[in-house]
């Protein structure tokens, strides 16, 4: 547990939820830190695993990057109802730590990566058209255990069969979407949404690029290595993020963030390829302006809990 702001009587306490690996937090975090102390908030670093952790003690639990629950999201959904305060709340943690939602958001029109679902236990019959796929499990973060594969490769076909045995053999729920090569060009859009005095709303967006070169071939760290630069949002594709924020449940309201991701589909308009609502990078060093942005989304929802 770190204290970046030493706490005194009168002063709202906030506590930046991470994981062991990040005990002092994402750089692109830490950032958020200077403003919140001017605006006289008491900051910490904490573990969400931390068996010693009061988490009663604070005004507002934000959840920022413990980004190892992975492998166990029971543990961290059940962790996650026992904090009083948590931001985003328990319920949409629930819902948003298993990419299943996207079927959800399918089924009330938006636009999305077409995805199909494979259970545990359950037969993959591989396409038998040729051309790129990602696969990847249903509960997942950075990019964790998630590979391309060219199906008109035969040693692709193989490794693919043992990427979805090997989730399968875990009890995971494998995702196949097709790979969109306009990836590979234009990137991955992430728009971002901060909470503030009138609600959720936008403040910047980055451009990652293409993160997929191949197959999975087992465990490369707590999450892959990103490229992002800054970029303008188009009007389409704020118009989608605002399509997919309407069909959050509960509304938007009770969010302190949300990031939404988006591709070009193969006509060129955007599609939904994610909705994060748990622990997002939200790479506020990438925007003027966006880390005191978060420090007012945080004291707004600090004023909503007082």
């Amino acid at each position: 547990m770190t204290t970046y702001h030493q706490s005194t009587r009168g002063e709202p306490r906030v506590a930046l939820v991470t994981c062991s690996d990040l005990a002092d937090l994402d750089p692109d975090d830490r950032l958020v830190l200077t403003p919140l102390a001017a605006q006289g908030v008491a900051v910490q670093s904490v573990v969400w695993d931390d068996p010693d952790v009061d988490w009663s003690s604070y005004d507002l639990v934000v959840l920022r990057s413990p980004w190892d629950y992975a492998l166990r999201r029971d543990e961290f959904v059940s962790w996650a109802a026992t904090v009083p305060t948590l931001v985003n709340p328990a319920d949409v943690v629930r819902w948003n730590t298993d990419k299943r939602y996207l079927a959800e958001l399918s089924a009330a029109g938006v636009p999305t990566v077409p995805t199909s679902w494979i259970e545990p236990g359950e037969s993959w019959q591989l396409p038998a058209q040729t051309g790129e796929y990602v696969l990847k499990p249903a509960v997942s973060a950075g990019s964790q255990d998630t590979g391309r594969y060219d199906l008109a490769d035969p040693e692709h076909r193989d490794l693919a069969a043992a990427h979805v045995r090997r989730l399968s053999e875990a009890g995971r729920v494998t995702m196949v979407q097709p790979y969109l090569r306009a990836v590979d060009t234009e990137g991955e859009t992430a728009l971002l949404f901060l909470a503030g005095p009138e609600g959720l709303a936008f403040s910047h967006a980055i451009r990652k690029g293409p993160m997929l070169s191949g197959p999975d071939l087992g465990p490369d760290g707590l999450y892959k290595a990103e490229e992002i630069t800054a970029r303008t949002a188009r009007p389409e594709q704020l118009a989608v993020a605002e399509q997919t924020l309407a069909t959050v449940p509960g509304g938007t309201r009770q969010l302190l963030y949300a990031r939404v991701d988006l591709i070009p589909g193969p006509d060129g308009e955007p599609v939904l390829v994610e909705l994060e609502l748990t622990e997002p990078s939200l790479f506020i060093g990438y925007a003027d302006g966006a880390p005191d942005r978060l420090a007012t989304a945080i004291t707004t929802h600090l004023a909503r809990t007082a």
